[in-house]
């Protein structure tokens, strides 16, 4: 029997109460991290301009370095291509001075009183290997089309590459207050040292990113006062994400009958690039304690391979947890997807949330409960459902909605909720 779109949403229905249960037992953004030797490293395959051997400032979003991107890497919409090197703050323990890279891609023509304003994008999921850095590499095509659109709008494209990804250390994939730390002093850095910028800024996210620019939106008030953030635009939002053990156990109950899917696929890429951050977070933790010959062969495959090759292995070698894992991941992955969850879902700027109806990358049901629990938080919510598009379509398809609630909120306009015509996925 094929998983329809009726049985991912019950079976998220059921684990997103599961995931209320888990967030309750603590866990989350911990300032006590214990140090300690890891073993599992994605390190490499980048050039010298990701290290710097200076002293690290303790001030965060200070420009470190810079450098024109590679023409391949410059958008066609741009005229200039900057990649950025700069001073943030480790997510995971809350305090520790890192560096971490990213891009500007200024807009062509001359920029208009107050500067460009800007576009903080905070990009998808692309693996936790070095090379995967967007501003090391060449960005997917989607994702091109996607900034050009707002580089024909006027607006500047500031764009993290998020801590640990082309910088050192692994990166700590899905733990949303270092996504936020990142956006935030990429944005920084950008608006100190540009003049050409404005200081008015719009979070634009997808996916990981949809995850990263929502927890910017909640961290930037307290983390980055003095920054304008007038807002967010986020597609295919997860949201709850504990309830992916549950999630992930009941699609895998159901391989003997439907056979072994890419939705299966994908999802496990998403939670196994997670589980690879708990050397970061439990102390004494080596992931390699837990894996079998087979998960070893796969975490070697992430370790160097960007996310297309990550889950082709996955697909080609019908991987599922108990051929990775060595024991049941419970205990220590819930650990670890603690520190996914937001700080708030009470938003100072308004939210755009854009949902393609045929989403199983982050199924429908998880982020029409984003968009009602931030409605009964009091935030400002304008939802959108795209019917007949996927987690990757809806990207471009929200644009037609998404670029006029930004115009409004570069120019100062109110945004309208539309919390009261909320409704379930269809």
């Amino acid at each position: 029997m094929r998983v329809t779109r009726l049985t991912l949403s019950s079976t998220f229905l059921a684990a997103a109460l599961l995931s209320s249960l888990l967030a309750a037992c603590g866990g989350g953004n911990g300032d006590a991290l214990t140090p300690q030797s890891k073993t599992f490293t994605a390190d490499g395959g980048v050039s010298s301009f990701y290290q710097w051997n200076g002293s690290i400032p303790t001030t965060p979003g200070v420009l470190l370095q810079q450098e024109a991107l590679p023409a391949a890497q410059v958008l066609p919409n741009a005229a200039q291509g900057i990649r950025i090197l700069y001073s943030s703050t480790d997510g995971d323990d809350g305090k520790t001075a890192i560096y971490v890279s990213g891009d500007l891609q200024l807009p062509k023509g001359t920029p208009p009183a107050g500067g460009w304003p800007v576009i903080a994008w905070a990009h998808g999921t692309v693996g936790v290997a070095d090379i995967c850095a967007p501003s090391w590499t060449v960005r997917d095509p989607r994702d091109v089309d996607y900034l050009n659109a707002w580089l024909a709008q006027g607006y500047a494209v500031v764009s993290s590459d998020y801590q640990g990804l082309g910088t050192p250390g692994l990166h700590p994939y899905l733990h949303s207050r270092a996504e936020a730390y990142s956006v935030l002093d990429g944005i920084r850095a950008a608006i100190k040292n540009f003049p050409q910028l404005s200081s008015s800024v719009v979070i634009v996210g997808q996916s990981q990113g949809a995850q990263g620019a929502i927890a910017t939106a909640g961290y930037g008030p307290s983390y980055a006062p003095e920054l304008k953030l007038l807002g967010t635009v986020a597609t295919g939002v997860p949201y709850q994400l504990q309830s992916v053990l549950a999630y992930l156990n009941a699609l895998t109950a159901q391989v003997p009958t439907t056979g072994f899917t890419s939705v299966l696929g994908t999802l496990e890429s998403y939670a196994w690039l997670g589980y690879a951050t708990a050397e970061r977070v439990i102390p004494n933790f080596l992931l390699s304690d837990h894996l079998t010959a087979k998960g070893k062969a796969f975490y070697s495959v992430v370790a160097s391979q960007c996310l297309g090759p990550i889950e082709d292995y996955i697909n080609q070698n019908k991987l599922v947890t108990s051929d990775v894992f060595s024991a049941d991941v419970t205990d220590w992955a819930t650990q670890v997807l603690q520190y996914s969850n937001y700080p708030t879902v009470k938003f100072a700027g308004p939210v755009f949330v854009g949902t393609g109806t045929l989403d199983t990358d982050i199924p429908t049901v998880v982020q029409y409960l984003f968009a009602k629990d931030a409605c009964a938080a009091g935030s400002t919510i304008e939802q959108h459902y795209y019917a007949g598009q996927t987690h990757d379509s809806t990207v471009l398809v929200s644009l037609a909605d998404s670029k006029p609630f930004v115009q409004k909120l570069f120019a100062g306009q109110p945004i309208a909720s539309n919390c009261a015509a909320l409704t379930p996925p269809p």
